[in-house]
């Protein structure tokens, strides 16, 4: 569902991401781990359409991101790190925004927004303005708007930043079960702990370059050795592993 073929994106000299290739299929939900500076949030909004690749191809459903925007963005669900909400909204209406913004079916889209609002406990909140919402609260709502239309792939960059262990919980069960129900998932995270727990595929960047990917125990094979996730990332990632 999501195709990186060889994906490189230059800000002046800089090269953030580096011929980069990867493939995340139906079903699948995949880790993208990598220090800081990495370039997995330059990857993350180019597949969103964000950000214009310098070369490379980025593909969603079999649809390329540049040419046909608007089909990729009726597959694809997508909740940054940072929330982006409009404040003189209540949570609500910026629901119904999004349901109407994209076309979805009036029924459908009221459906799944109660559903939503239940799901994420929003009820004693969502007809309040967003302005005075935690960032807690504004992650919730982002989630919600992601999946209001049931998207067939979706991606998140950071999905536990300011979220209370019983909303953590509630979002990997989520994440899961997205996966579990045919969707592709695209997880960009520092906890690796998360990463471990969830994924079905770890993708490990480092200055813009795939670095290592496969499930954790093939991760373990290639380096020869045991441990949790924290244990190989830092191995992977270290200078001394520098061609």
């Amino acid at each position: 569902m999501i195709e990186l073929i060889e994906l490189t994106k230059k800000f002046g000299s800089k090269v953030a991401v580096d011929r980069l290739s990867l493939h995340v299929r139906r079903g699948e939900l995949i880790a993208f781990l990598g220090p800081n500076g990495a370039g997995k949030t330059t990857t993350i909004k180019i597949i969103c359409g964000l950000l214009r690749p310098t070369a490379g191809t980025v593909r969603i459903g079999g649809h390329d991101v540049t040419g046909n925007g608007r089909d990729v963005r009726g597959l694809l669900g997508y909740v940054p790190d940072q929330p982006y909400l409009y404040e003189k909204l209540t949570g609500r209406e910026f629901l119904q925004f999004v349901i109407d913004m994209y076309g979805t079916d009036p029924n459908a889209g009221s459906r799944r927004m109660a559903e939503l609002i239940e799901l994420f406990e929003m009820q004693s909140y969502v007809d309040t303005l967003t302005e005075s919402y935690s960032h807690g609260m504004k992650q919730r709502l982002a989630f919600s708007a992601a999946l209001v239309r049931d998207p067939q792939v979706l991606v998140v960059d950071e999905p536990m930043v300011g979220l209370d262990p019983k909303s953590a919980r509630l979002v990997k069960d989520l994440l899961r079960g997205r996966a579990s129900a045919g969707a592709a998932v695209f997880m960009s995270t520092h906890t690796l702990e998360v990463a471990e727990q969830l994924a079905d595929t770890i993708a490990i960047v480092d200055r813009g370059r795939l670095v290592s990917c496969g499930t954790l125990d093939q991760l373990r094979s290639n380096l020869g050795m045991e441990g949790p996730l924290e244990q190989l990332f830092l191995q992977i990632t270290s200078p001394l592993n520098e061609a």
